[in-house]
């Protein structure tokens, strides 16, 4: 079968009408060249060329393979520069993980200013349940995640990029949503969503267990889903305990939020695997960086 570089020695002959001015054009001896094409009639066992002393001209069959010859190497020049744009961190596709509000605005401001940046880049949003998205990053199954601190995070480097308050959700007639803010100690007595798909250090952290006073909360029923918790919290059999930028992106008119005064922030990291190379995951976390510092500089 013809290569490549076979079919460029052809198109340029026929472009410039003969061996000798296709060599000067193309930097290669007329020799080779012509022992090039030779190889290539012998191979298919047709002549390409009509020779005379004024030069060279495409034969029948010569012309078919040139017109096709054309739309081949264009698309092979092009496959070889989408390579190059892809390991220069150009072009290519970037798997961005995040478990229900990721990063709430800070992460659709990075998507959005990292398609402006890189337009031949393709990001595409992978999303996950209850801290799915540590093992999925460390499995390979995305590139870079915004993770939900605390998490099994060996392996991985990260940086801390957001930080939000949590806010409980009840049903709009609990006796809880007339006060402006709660405390973790006015949910003593509340059932809290409980998720077995979790790692158990996370399901405490969120559910803020122990209580200061020592005790372990009410679980309510287990859960997959942020939706399906959100229905335990919707027909009145639970509270749940979520950031901030929950109560704003999964909004309904039976579920009212109030911040919860006297715990921990949840603090969001930008994650990567240790060893990862790819330029596009190393652009991508600068470009978060770069926003984070631009927000607490807004901010401060």
């Amino acid at each position: 079968m013809p290569d490549v570089r076979q079919l460029r020695s052809l198109l340029s002959i026929a472009e410039h009408g003969g061996f000798s001015r296709a060599a000067l054009a193309t930097n290669i001896s007329q020799a080779a060249l012509s022992e090039t094409i030779r190889k290539l009639e012998r191979e298919l066992g047709v002549e390409l060329l009509e020779r005379s002393s004024r030069g060279a001209k495409p034969t029948a069959a010569g012309e078919s393979l040139i017109e096709d010859a054309r739309d081949v190497i264009a698309r092979f020049d092009a496959a070889i520069e989408r390579a190059r744009r892809t390991a220069s961190g150009e072009a290519g596709m970037l798997r961005l993980g995040f478990e229900a509000t990721g990063a709430g605005a800070l992460m659709t401001r990075a998507r959005a200013r990292f398609a402006t940046r890189h337009p031949q880049v393709r990001v595409e949003p992978k999303r996950y349940d209850w801290a799915g998205e540590v093992p999925a990053l460390r499995d390979g199954a995305c590139d870079v995640a915004f993770v939900w601190l605390p998490a099994d995070t060996g392996g991985l480097a990260l940086e801390i990029v957001a930080r939000e308050d949590r806010y409980v959700g009840r049903h709009v007639e609990h006796a809880l949503a007339a006060q402006d803010a709660v405390s973790i100690m006015d949910l003593l007595d509340e059932p809290t969503p409980y998720t077995s798909r979790a790692p158990r250090f996370w399901r405490d952290w969120w559910a803020v267990n122990p209580r200061p006073d020592g005790s372990e909360p009410i679980w309510a029923r287990d859960n997959d889903n942020v939706e399906e918790m959100l229905e335990q919290v919707s027909d009145g059999s639970s509270v749940a305990i979520v950031p901030e930028s929950m109560t704003r992106y999964y909004a309904r008119p039976d579920i009212a939020w109030r911040r919860i005064a006297d715990v921990d922030p949840l603090r969001v990291a930008i994650a990567w695997r240790v060893h990862e190379r790819a330029p596009l995951v190393h652009a991508f976390v600068a470009l978060v960086r770069e926003l984070a510092s631009e927000q607490d500089g807004a901010t401060g």
